[in-house]
């Protein structure tokens, strides 16, 4: 049987899944028509889960390992999914560069490594920005296929409510995919073929109104679980400690993830922990660091002294690419190999400075051959951008990239065992 701390739950005694709806809610839709948003969350209320109960709580499991320095965390995948029909063999793809990125830094760890990818929900994005310009058009912003559509059409980017229906569609069809291939051997190393997709699963818990509707009681434990996903994270523009995000997912039995940036201080950090650990659980909690390399040096020992002086045994990922993009000079908003390897020799640095261990590694990342950040042994300049730049949203490593980086990351964990 899993252990009692495992299995415990976070949720005050008042908690409930709609009382998010009670604090701030930023980067939420202004959906225009709420009788069909109504009708919508009923569905999803009614939808059979994505994820299995017992899926999240092995995954906390497992994550309990990492924060405890016996396991390392390898998160990754697309920016932005699409609702563009997956195919079993992109899916596959993808799962085999998460696989091949875990084996890389398994190898030189000794150690299991976790393979987490961004897939089967991530589909919402939060933008800096209400509007945008495209072309000689002042636009409501592209928030992602879950809200609305990237066509440069002002119709086109009305949020449309029956996409929630659609993304719980397209995310089904993934999960089955992964299924698929963990039975066909793909399968995690340490967990049985028909006991987990080939990866885990997560995504950023964005659009609240897709999100609530998913929450399910265990029927074994009696835990109530977010079923759309494995691993729910909060970005870097919801994770205010009095918010709605923070408050909805501190009620859910998954492992969370936050990330955490430059502007995050200790007093933040630490009401961050007290919402979201209040039990101070092994594998309930990621903070994702995302400093960018030239202030993780800096940044981040405090944040990684303050937690462990608070007892909250979290996990410590680094996200070395969202703070570092830039726009080359043709107007791509790309990242810099060289730059991305600097903050992950900063995040190690940082983290075992202070007596931390490093806990895993976020990429977005992606399998093809795309030209969408520069460097790397390929020698992709910004004047190559355009040949194959096909993100959603932000620029992605490739594979051959994500494969220098993966070794880079193996050396640096195999200096410190």
């Amino acid at each position: 049987m899993p252990s009692p701390a495992v299995l415990a739950s976070p949720r005050s005694p008042d908690w409930t899944p709609s009382d998010w709806r009670h604090r701030p809610a930023a980067q939420q839709p202004d959906w225009p028509d709420a009788a069909l948003l109504r009708r919508i969350r009923a569905r999803l209320a009614g939808a059979a889960p994505l994820v299995r109960p017992h899926e999240i709580l092995d995954l906390r499991r497992s994550l309990a390992a990492a924060a405890h320095g016996d396991a390392f965390v390898v998160q990754l995948g697309d920016c932005a999914e699409t609702f563009d029909g997956p195919t079993f063999a992109a899916i596959a793809a993808r799962a085999d560069l998460l696989h091949c990125t875990a084996d890389t830094i398994g190898s030189a760890l000794g150690q299991p490594v976790i393979p987490i990818g961004r897939l089967a929900g991530q589909y919402a994005k939060p933008r800096s920005s209400p509007t945008e310009r495209v072309g000689g058009l002042v636009l409501p912003s592209y928030r992602g296929h879950l809200v609305n559509d990237p066509g440069p059409d002002p119709e086109a980017r009305v949020p449309d409510a029956m996409r929630l229906l659609r993304g719980h569609a397209h995310a089904r069809e993934v999960l089955a995919m992964l299924r698929e291939l963990a039975d066909s051997g793909m399968a995690m190393p340490g967990v049985p073929a028909d006991a987990a997709p080939a990866v885990w699963t997560s995504h950023e818990a964005l659009v609240l109104d897709y999100e609530e509707p998913q929450v399910r009681r265990d029927p074994v434990t009696g835990v109530l679980c977010l079923t759309s996903t494995h691993l729910p994270w909060i970005g870097a523009r919801t994770c205010d400690p009095d918010g709605a995000h923070v408050r909805f997912l501190s009620g859910v039995v998954n492992p969370v993830g936050v990330k955490i940036g430059p502007s995050t201080g200790p007093e933040d950090l630490a009401a961050l922990c007290s919402r979201l650990d209040p039990d101070r659980e092994p594998g309930r909690l990621l903070l994702i660091s995302r400093m960018g390399a030239e202030r993780v040096r800096e940044a981040l020992p405090p944040l990684v002294a303050e937690a462990a002086r608070l007892g909250h045994p979290v996990v410590w990922l680094c996200d070395p690419v969202h703070g570092n993009t830039y726009v080359s000079g043709g107007g791509h908003k790309t990242r810099d190999v060289a730059v991305v390897a600097d903050e992950i020799r900063g995040f190690f640095e940082a983290v075992r400075s202070v007596g931390g261990r490093p806990g895993g590694l976020h990429l977005e990342a992606t399998p093809a051959a795309v030209t969408e950040c520069v460097g790397g042994v390929a020698g992709i300049a910004e004047e190559d951008l355009p040949r194959r730049y096909e993100t959603a949203c932000d620029p992605r490593l490739n594979g051959s990239q994500t494969a220098e980086i993966a070794e880079l990351t193996a050396q640096l964990c195999a200096a410190g065992r």
